[in-house]
């Protein structure tokens, strides 16, 4: 939140080019410092407890996750009959997660239209005993446990829902602003000749506070600039369109096909569905024709035996499904395979997934991490990250760190902000953002122009705060300039 002194000056002085252009940039930093800093602090925060929860979940669902038992494992059926008898009636089985480690408990996840959108009930079996570990509401595709649940929705929407959800996109559709503009506002002032003089106590300490603002953002400048993006492909509106935009250029995941019949093709797979937690699978797309003759007649419903699980993992261990960490889909109509896909997602990688027939135990697709395009591994990795899974521990330790580093690097600049308003008035209002803009030069202004309108039209929650800032700028500077002219007026 720099804004030195410098920046008020009289309504009629000429600027330069340069200066004119890092006065809008200095203002511009200072807003989003001031306005954006506290939701970009609680993002900073939440997220930060957020990569913490697998230590924490496992010490407090240990009962549920983890057994003592010694011996040989149960087959995956026997273990999902287990599960069936304390579901209730007629359950319908979601997916399976078995158990990956020795000493580790299977998770069966059971749909339950009750729960809400987006939640199922997962029962916990102890692979060799079949006791009956756990049984707890989760949320998600991969079942995130309760705890991680609620800091999930904390992180993303202050627990609002989707209203809440419109603070994360404004967080992340400004820092990285406020990052690279705090780089040159920083690269241009450390070329100032320093004053000899011995400088005054307050003015000590705010040159204390800029320099700890300052540092910390140059040196977390690229994980601010990673958490922007990333944070950016889970936002609601931003998201769509950089979603529409990875579509168009050929950058979304592959998708392993689910449908028995090769008219279709598979929807692209969503990074994000653990973090945001989509619980529907993404449904293959037929290509068909919608007149009322064409219309294709319903799929026949099908019966899902425990049996079958046994025979759909053997078949797809054979074909190449290496991973202690799968997940199992089974599907109800008999026009759709059943999956099994790996599910470590740490490095390296293993996210290869195949399709099932259950009926002849063919694999019909096979997808595999190792043939994905680039970006669409980088995507992968960046989600990863993001979330502190891709490299386990170290990856937790980094985003501690940059957690509570900008953390701090925001409460700095908050000091720097109160100090300078113990200050003495300046004579002269400080200038606003569109009256720099008037000095900044013509050939500057256009490009400002529209990379600002791109930016307004991609980021949407950006161009409407954007439209704040300039409002809240202009009148401060009107109510200031009133109170200065009221203030000579009595001297």
């Amino acid at each position: 939140m720099n804004q030195p002194a410098n920046l008020r000056v009289n309504a009629g002085e000429k600027l330069s080019a340069q200066t004119a252009f890092l006065a809008l940039l200095r203002r511009l930093h200072f807003y989003i410092g001031l306005f954006v800093g506290p939701f970009i602090f609680v993002a900073a925060l939440t997220g930060t407890l957020y990569v913490l929860t697998p230590q924490f979940e496992n010490y407090l669902y240990a009962d549920a996750l983890f057994t003592d038992s010694q011996g040989a494992s149960q087959p995956l059926s026997h273990q999902i009959d287990a599960a069936i008898k304390v579901a209730g009636i007629n359950p319908k089985i979601y997916a399976v997660r078995p158990a990956p480690e020795r000493g580790d408990s299977t998770r069966v996840m059971f749909s339950d239209p009750q729960l809400g959108a987006s939640k199922s009930r997962a029962i916990f079996i102890d692979p060799v005993t079949l006791a009956v570990k756990g049984d707890m509401t989760v949320y998600g595709t991969s079942g995130i446990l309760p705890f991680r649940t609620w800091l999930d929705d904390l992180h993303r929407g202050l627990l609002l829902g989707d209203i809440g959800r419109v603070y994360s996109e404004l967080a992340a559709s400004w820092l990285w602003v406020a990052a690279l503009g705090g780089v040159v506002l920083w690269f241009t002032g450390r070329r100032k000749s320093r004053t000899p003089r011995k400088l005054s106590e307050r003015i000590e300490k705010q040159q204390r506070s800029r320099h700890w603002h300052s540092t910390l953002g140059v040196i977390l400048l690229a994980g601010l600039l990673f958490f922007s993006a990333t944070g950016l492909t889970w936002s609601q509106w931003a998201g769509d369109n950089i979603g529409v935009l990875r579509a168009y250029m050929g950058w979304m995941t592959p998708a392993v096909k689910t449908s028995l019949s090769p008219e279709t093709v598979a929807a692209p797979v969503d990074e994000h569905a653990e973090h945001h937690a989509h619980m529907a699978e993404m449904p293959d797309m037929p290509r068909m024709d919608m007149s009322a003759d064409a219309m294709p007649a319903a799929p026949a419903a099908v019966a899902v035996s425990a049996q079958t699980f046994d025979s759909v993992v053997q078949a797809a261990r054979a074909s190449g499904i290496e991973a202690r960490r799968i997940e199992i889909r089974p599907a109800y109509t008999a026009d759709k395979a059943w999956t099994v896909t790996e599910v470590d997602r740490r490095w390296p990688t293993q996210v290869d997934a195949v399709s099932v027939d259950p009926a002849s135990l063919q694999i019909t697709d096979h997808v595999r991490f190792a043939d994905f395009p680039l970006l669409a591994k980088l995507t992968r990795w960046g989600v990863d990250a993001h979330m502190g899974i891709l490299f386990g521990v170290w990856n937790q330790v980094i985003l501690v760190v940059f957690g509570t580093g900008l953390c701090a690097m925001i409460a700095w600049g908050y000091r720097l902000w109160w100090l300078r308003r113990q200050g003495d008035v300046s004579s002269s209002p400080a200038i606003t953002m569109l009256q720099t803009w008037k000095r900044v030069p013509f050939a500057l202004q256009c490009p400002i122009a529209l990379v600002t309108l791109g930016l307004a039209i991609s980021l949407p929650v950006m161009g409407g705060s954007l439209v704040i800032f300039l409002l809240i700028d202009t009148l401060r500077w009107q109510r200031q300039k009133k109170a200065l002219k009221t203030a000579s007026a009595l001297s």
